[in-house]
């Protein structure tokens, strides 16, 4: 579904370390040229010969070891995968509980964050690239479903050059959302490519700059009463799992991906419930969003 802005994940680059400065030893050039056994270009040669050996054999290495993109999801697929998690029965919703995710949710204090609808707002910053917000995004997905409904959702992979490549997950570029009890806004900073894709308004901006000084995505700010940024779970889980595995093993409470995502959309929810009065009561009053609310 923490990683750093840049897009940030919550597993920092390693930083190259400078190199330390060479010595160099001053060479006594010899008094006459060196008698060569072998004409002059042979070593030459030699040497270019196995520069491009080198450079071919990096190449396959990389080339072999790179994980290949995945075929995107179709349309059709898509849909039938969305209906599948944002249907899921409450009562293995009520099993699961917390399941392995970890409580990253902390409160806040600021001004009440509301949107243009003057509901309580929910606020996502994160990036298509970046494998941890991949994860995150199934479990936010849930948990909003439970309050209202998206529309535009479309399939995506995180970043097949980064850790736990080429997840499989959505992207909120492009889709909306609408509830009668809070509201959403999402910015995907940028796409699996890391190629700019949106850029955050200044009040969105001063968001992340003063709860998520960190630096990590994802980052979510809950109506500036709660916020957490990074995946409330890991993504290793998901890892060479299709969309469509990915939703089976959500119908099994007992499973890694149950266990992980569907207990991150239980303490998503229940943070969405402390904004909205504990409403729907069908969705708020369950005893595992309760236990979670008492928590936060």
């Amino acid at each position: 579904m923490a990683r750093k802005r840049k897009g940030a994940r919550p597993a920092a680059k390693t930083q190259q370390k400078a190199r330390p400065q060479e010595s160099h030893a001053r060479v006594k050039r010899p008094l006459r040229k060196p008698v060569r056994g072998t004409p002059a270009w042979v070593p030459a040669l030699g040497t270019v010969g196995a520069i491009a050996i080198l450079v071919v054999v990096f190449l396959a290495i990389r080339y072999f070891n790179t994980p290949a993109a995945p075929a995107p999801a179709n349309s059709t697929q898509t849909a039938q995968v969305l209906s599948t998690i944002t249907s899921l029965p409450p009562t293995e919703l009520e099993q699961v509980g917390a399941g392995s995710s970890n409580n990253r949710i902390t409160p806040i204090t600021g001004t009440a964050l509301t949107g243009p609808g003057g509901k309580p707002l929910l606020f996502y910053y994160g990036a298509e690239y970046c494998p941890f917000c991949a994860a995150e995004r199934w479990a936010l997905i849930i948990a909003l479903s439970r309050f209202g409904s998206f529309s535009g959702l479309t399939a995506t992979t995180s970043s097949s050059s980064d850790v736990y490549a080429n997840t499989r997950t959505f992207t909120f570029h492009g889709a909306t959302y609408s509830s009668q009890y809070v509201e959403f806004q999402a910015v995907e900073t940028t796409d699996r490519n890391q190629k700019a894709l949106e850029t955050p308004t200044a009040a969105q901006l001063a968001l992340v700059n003063r709860y998520d000084s960190a630096g990590s995505i994802p980052f979510v700010d809950f109506g500036n009463r709660y916020a957490f940024n990074g995946a409330t779970y890991l993504p290793d889980s998901l890892q060479g799992l299709t969309w469509d595995q990915i939703a089976a093993d959500l119908q099994n409470p007992s499973s890694p991906q149950a266990q992980g995502i569907l207990g991150s959309a239980n303490l998503i929810t229940a943070a969405i419930c402390k904004l909205s009065a504990d409403q729907p009561a069908a969705v708020c009053s369950g005893p595992a969003v309760r236990s979670i609310e008492a928590h936060l």
